[in-house]
This record gives structure tokens, sequence and C-alpha cells, in this order.
């Protein structure tokens, strides 16, 4: 799938983003078109893969069977470059299992953001807790591609996301939403990442753009 391609600058991972649409990025705070998640009351947890980064307790983070999120061709050849696919991948689905535990103060979370990372994050989790709202459904996140910047202290990471199976899920009526008709269910997400004194990448900020991945 076509991109475009994503330019190298120190604007470009210091940046701030505007409110997190789906996963991170955007500014339309309405659940009924972000991308959605599980439902915590059925299926199997699946639990996170093993940290690629040795020495770095990190935590381990669930999502029931109900909410199938998977990564397509995350993998690099350049060690560095997995690092940060490898902690862009917990930190989006530390998101996920915060809005499935109604949870937007997660310390699941937390591990994967700065401080104003988590901030960012906690308006788009709020978006849905605040009006009772988990996920359900299928979400493919897939085309990834990191930047590094020359001292590889930061990075960029973009990807692509496929909302044409997931909804939201009321947690008391039980009522199910998916998007509006017409809209263009794939997402592309732009993340700026700082790597911590443990190693540990954590997001900076996001942004998202529908519609994006076919640019």
């Amino acid at each position: 799938m076509a991109r475009r391609a994503i330019t190298t600058t120190a604007a470009a991972f210091a940046t701030a983003a505007a409110l997190l649409l789906t996963a991170c990025g955007g500014g339309d705070d309405s659940p009924s078109d972000d991308i959605k998640g599980a439902d915590n009351s059925s299926g199997s947890p699946s639990a996170s893969p093993s940290s690629s980064a040795p020495g770095v307790k990190r935590p381990v983070i669930k999502l029931p069977s109900s909410f199938q999120l998977t990564f397509s061709n995350w993998t690099s050849s350049d060690p560095a470059e997995q690092a940060v696919l490898d902690d862009g991948k917990e930190q989006l689905r530390a998101g996920y299992e915060a809005i499935i535990e109604n949870d937007p103060d997660s310390k699941d979370r937390a591990f994967y953001d700065t401080k104003n990372g988590f901030l960012q994050s906690q308006q788009w989790i709020r978006t849905y807790t605040d009006k009772n709202l988990t996920v359900i459904g299928k979400l493919p996140v897939f085309d990834p591609e990191v930047t590094l910047s020359k001292d590889k202290a930061a990075a960029s990471l973009s990807y692509c996301t496929d909302e044409s199976k997931a909804s939201t899920k009321d947690r008391k009526t039980g009522e199910v939403k998916g998007n509006p008709a017409g809209t263009d269910p794939e997402v592309l997400y732009v993340i700026s990442m700082g790597k911590n004194d443990q190693g540990v990448w954590q997001a900076v900020s996001a942004h998202s753009e529908r519609g994006g991945c076919a640019k």
C-alpha cells in the first residue's frame, strides 16, 4: 500500500499532536468514529509477548479473545528499529487494555508513555470510559515504518489500522455501534517516540489521519 513518506525533522519528533482519535491521534472525540477494541467479559486473555530488551521488567498486558488486535509484518532486520516496533506495539495494546478495564489511569499505558504522552492517552481513553463504552471486534495493524534520529534517541513510528470489523459496546445497555456509513475504515498513525533511561521507547505525541493510508 502506497503511503506518504515521513520526513525526519526535529519538529516531527517534538511536536504535540491533537487529541487521540482511534489508537493514538486526531481531533475528533466521538468514540463512534474511533478504533474499537474488546469486551472483557468473554474469552481467554492474550498476554504480552516477551520483551526484546532484557533486564527491564515490563507490564504483562492482557486482552480478551473478543478483541483481536493483530500486527502484520511487525519485524525489522535492524535491531534498533525492532526495539521501536516492539514497544510501539505494547503501547497500543496497553491503550486498549485500559479502555477494556475502564482505567484511564492505567499504569501499563503510562509505562509506554512520557508524562505528556500519557496525558494525551488519558484524553483518548476517557472518550470511551466517560461514556461507559468498551470495544469489541477485530483490528488489524499493518504497514509499520520506523524512522530513527541520527543519535537513535528519538524515532517516528507510523502504521495503519483497519476498523472495518471493530465496534464500541455500551457496558450498561450492550448496544454495539460501528463507524458511520461512508467512513473510511483505514487510519494512518504517526507516533513520535523517545527512549528513556531504561531503554524503553515511549510515546511523546501522536497524530492520526483517517484515509491517510491511501496517500
